[in-house]
């Protein structure tokens, strides 16, 4: 069973909307307690505590007299907080995260709510101890005969309500929108097959070049708003904390925060949608953007590019759509292999952005060429699993002449 989650804004009721603040500061309560709980039965009992005995601590605090008031909310939000702890932590254990952080009310925060806590009844959504449904923007219908299984509302940090909507992708989707005029689609449905292969090589300067050679200039959200963000952060330093001017300077800046994420994101999904629909293989490198994220030089550059939620939606797109996606090894050196005759050289400094091969005085553009050498390498994997990890063998030539004392040799120390 294929689910899709749908994300829509809406704009609650000022009865609504002090319910759902209610629900998110007893979550945020209910997870820090628990939190709190866990870390300090570990460091001073060596004791692990789990999602089980978390669950049995929430039905004393509900009945303890300071806090009475999460008897005023949904129990489901609460639990699904102490289930989203215990993943948190096995994430902790597994390698796959940092510890767990503490909840802060500044960032918003989430309530998830499973089938016994909402009722979806005429395209309407009711949440528990709702009177009203809620005034959802209905941007795109629902599958038609599907009802949602999870339910997920959160408020961000500038202030906007969003609420996720979990269903089965699998049924077809009947859109009434003026625009599509009736017409029945299908939530997931396989593209038609296309002889086609591209490789994609990211970059900071042009986001993508492909094999086609065609690069795509890099928007910078980030860089574009950064003198806005900088005057609306130096106003937020001026305040008093605590007072209301400061809050309204800080959900200042979370909107030009808010602003930049949602321009790359329409910006990444228009590209990675066009790149499905026009090729059938799509071949990339496995880069470790984590690591390249430690130089601080290109940090900046690297973060407002978002590589890794390119390859995020390229990977859920192509599983939807019955395309290929093929990733490299980060360590094959595309740059530095001339696409014509396979000679590697030496060096390429990221300021050579042309060269010529010493080898056969091939004049390669660097991104380009690297496209295609990633295009070729990905073919390559998927015909006959060929190993496409450098060799290991030594290069035979370098573009940039490397100074005098680094080519001097190192007099060894007699063995004692």
């Amino acid at each position: 069973m294929t689910q899709r989650a749908y994300r829509y804004r809406f704009y609650p009721t000022p009865e609504q909307e002090q319910l759902l603040r209610r629900t998110l500061g007893c979550v945020r309560l209910v997870y820090n307690l628990a939190l709190h709980t866990r870390t300090e039965g570990w460091y001073e009992r060596q004791e692990r505590i789990d999602y089980k005995q978390t669950s049995a601590m929430l039905t004393d605090w509900k009945k303890q007299e300071d806090k009475q008031f999460l008897n005023e909310v949904s129990c489901v939000p609460l639990q699904q907080g102490l289930r989203n702890l215990q993943k948190a932590f096995t994430n902790f254990w597994a390698g796959r995260a940092k510890y767990p952080n503490f909840k802060k009310k500044r960032n918003g925060g989430s309530a998830e709510f499973t089938r016994s806590a909402f009722k979806w009844k005429d395209g309407q959504l009711w949440l528990a101890k709702c009177c009203e449904p809620l005034p959802i923007r209905w941007s795109r219908t629902l599958p038609e005969n599907c009802e949602p299984s999870t339910v997920t509302v959160r408020l961000d940090a500038s202030g906007r309500w969003f609420v996720s909507v979990l269903v089965d992708a699998s049924a077809p989707l009947s859109v009434n929108t003026e625009r599509s005029r009736g017409v029945e689609e299908h939530t997931v449905k396989s593209l038609p097959q296309l002889d086609k292969a591209i490789g994609i090589d990211a970059g900071i300067t042009s986001l993508i070049a492909t094999s086609d050679g065609e690069k795509i200039v890099n928007p910078k959200h980030f860089k574009r708003l950064k003198r806005k963000l900088r005057q609306a952060q130096k106003a937020l330093s001026r305040q008093v904390k605590g007072s209301n001017n400061r809050e309204k300077a800080r959900r200042q800046v979370a909107r030009i925060h808010a602003q930049i994420a949602d321009a790359r994101k329409d910006f990444l999904h228009k590209l990675t949608t066009r790149l499905v629909r026009e090729n059938q293989t799509i071949v990339v490198e496995d880069l470790a953007v984590k690591n390249m994220m430690k130089n601080h030089k290109l940090a900046q550059a690297i973060a407002d590019a978002s590589w890794s939620e390119l390859v995020r939606q390229l990977e859920y797109k192509c599983q939807w759509y019955g395309r290929i996606l093929v990733k490299i090894d980060r360590w094959f050196p595309s740059s530095k292999r001339c696409g014509h005759c396979g000679h590697v050289v030496d060096k390429l400094p990221l300021d050579v952005r042309e060269w010529d091969c010493p080898e056969c005085g091939t004049h390669h553009d660097r991104d380009i060429n690297a496209a295609n050498n990633i295009l070729a390498a990905g073919l390559a994997v998927i015909v006959c699993g060929a190993n496409i990890r450098p060799d290991g063998h030594k290069s035979k030539g370098q573009l940039r002449k490397t100074s005098l004392a680094s080519r001097r040799g190192k007099k060894q120390k007699p063995k004692s």
